[in-house]
């Protein structure tokens, strides 16, 4: 069940970028800087820190290992506006199977994760994990809505 309400905000994210062209999906709604390209971006990185990174403990993966942080701590927001569309929901797609199946090689929602909390030095359980990418994701589309309102109108799931 907790797995197909991520999925469900998933593809709501998705959802929310889909039909518009590079041009609106690198539009911001001042004062924001937030874009939806800039959003699937960040989700994309989300997922394969989460899942690849602190729950199986796995290096970070391209194009996070070699990213700029230190120049740019929101790289991927603002490295997005530039990307091919396509190439974004790829990666976004692609962070998302990754996710599925560091779940499914998980098994157990009790699993402690490999690397620990930066601030208690505690694991998290694959279950925390999984509902804070729901919290995540969900929180992100609330974003999304009101990109997308800006946009076009469109509003909804």
């Amino acid at each position: 069940m907790l797995g197909q309400f991520l999925d469900f905000h998933r593809a709501t994210l998705v959802g929310k970028a889909a039909g518009l062209d590079r041009e609106q999906l690198a539009r911001t709604h001042p004062p924001s800087t937030l874009t939806l390209i800039g959003l699937v971006k960040h989700a994309a990185l989300n997922e394969d820190h989460w899942f690849g990174h602190i729950m199986l403990g796995r290096p970070r993966a391209e194009p996070w290992a070699s990213a700029p942080w230190d120049d740019d701590e929101d790289w991927e927001l603002t490295s997005a506006p530039g990307d091919d569309p396509a190439y974004v929901f790829g990666l976004y797609d692609d962070a998302c199977a990754r996710s599925r199946a560091a779940l499914a090689e998980v098994g157990d929602l009790g699993t402690l994760s490999v690397n620990q909390s930066r601030r208690t030095g505690e694991r998290f359980s694959a279950r925390w994990i999984v509902l804070h990418m729901i919290e995540e994701t969900a929180r992100h589309n609330g974003h999304a809505d009101l990109l997308r309102e800006s946009i076009d109108g469109v509003t909804g799931e």
